[in-house]
């Protein structure tokens, strides 16, 4: 469970326009010490997880932190280990033979995760978690979203728009995210509490999907749509990409825009499903709040200052409270996709493009 101090607070601002960044490379920033009136004082390293679990880590994550790091005269290394636990290692080493002095991790999951921190802090390295937290791990920081908080927007829209339809009761299949992901167990605690509340309600599938692979998602969907022989009156899933897999699902049986479909991560797909009528909401997560937030700290970190939170994240393995920053996520239906345009998180030219232009007219995107 995620504590929250008295006094936590919010980044401010909100996402500018997404860019798209080229997967896997490196980056170094402008000469040392320019425009900060600091000298430098060490390297930042940076390992994403992969492109298939969210299409946010190169087109926005990576885009913000680099842009953050350049403005801070840091020289920097960004590498995204595809999904691969041995190539996140193999990284990590290097970066570490390069003489990072502050690295911030991604997890694939808790153990590799934990390999990598606790080798980085015995070769007096400064270690950030960055939107997953590594249960066992070392890590000095933690930031992410509020994920408890999350998944209970998610439960909370599932609920409304099965209202909507007229239902007080409902057969729910759970499309949760991956099992090594402490987020998961975070957003399924958030709405399962929410939805296991709810007389009438009824969990008739639950199951996880391995490293948040859609392919995979798309097999487990269709094997709960035929176990339970059609009869689901409610998906929670996860996020944009497992919804698109269960959507798919739905489509192919004839059913979609009739079964509610969460959401999360905003991204163009999902909004697009929620313009169609097939997937019922979003949650937005205004990333570069988040990058911002990590890129604060691990520039204070390699400037040897401490950073500044504003929470602390719970490790019940390692039995520890992690100094954060937690930020908070928001609910997207249709009604509220413009402010989603509005914010910059993605741009109305990609959103409303060929047969979303009308779309996008009707639900007041401009």
């Amino acid at each position: 469970m995620i504590k929250r101090s008295a006094s936590t607070c919010l980044s401010a601002g909100l996402p500018l326009l997404l860019a798209l960044a080229a997967c896997g490379s490196g980056g170094s920033a402008s000469p040392a010490g320019a425009g900060t009136g600091n000298a430098v004082k060490g390297k930042i390293g940076v390992i994403l997880p992969d492109t298939k679990s969210s299409a946010r880590w190169e087109s926005a994550d990576r885009k913000y932190l680099e842009t953050a790091f350049k403005a801070a005269g840091l020289p920097y290394e960004i590498q995204n280990a595809q999904g691969d636990k041995a190539q996140f290692q193999t990284i990590a080493d290097q970066m570490l033979t390069d003489g990072v002095t502050v690295l911030v991790i991604v997890n694939l999951d808790s153990g590799t995760g934990k390999a990598v921190l606790d080798k980085a802090k015995q070769q007096g390295v400064a270690t950030i978690d960055y939107d997953r937290l590594t249960l066992g791990g070392s890590a000095k920081y933690h930031v992410s979203f509020d994920n408890v908080a999350v998944g209970r927007l998610q439960g909370e829209g599932l609920q409304k728009c099965l209202a909507a339809e007229g239902r007080s009761s409902a057969d729910i299949a759970y499309l949760n995210g991956s099992p090594t992901d402490n987020n998961a167990a975070l957003f399924k605690q958030g709405y399962d509490g929410v939805l296991s509340k709810v007389a009438g309600y009824t969990t008739v599938a639950d199951q996880s999907v391995p490293d948040w692979d859609n392919q995979q998602a798309g097999t487990v969907f269709e094997q709960m749509f035929t176990q339970q022989g059609g009869k689901i009156d409610g998906v929670l899933a996860a996020n944009d990409g497992l919804g698109n897999a269960a959507i798919a699902v739905l489509k192919k049986n004839g059913v979609n825009g009739r079964i509610p479909v969460t959401g999360q991560d905003a991204t163009v797909q999902g909004l697009q499903n929620i313009l169609n009528g097939d997937q019922c909401m979003t949650v937005y997560k205004a990333v570069k709040q988040e990058a911002d937030a990590a890129a604060d700290l691990a520039v204070s970190l390699a400037q040897g200052k401490e950073g500044a939170t504003t929470a602390t994240a719970h490790d019940p393995v390692g039995n520890r409270d992690v100094p954060s920053v937690l930020l908070t996520p928001v609910a997207v239906t249709k009604e509220t996709i413009k402010t989603v345009v509005a914010d910059g998180f993605v741009s109305k030219d990609e959103l409303c493009a060929g047969e979303y232009a009308a779309k996008c007219s009707q639900a007041g995107i401009s």
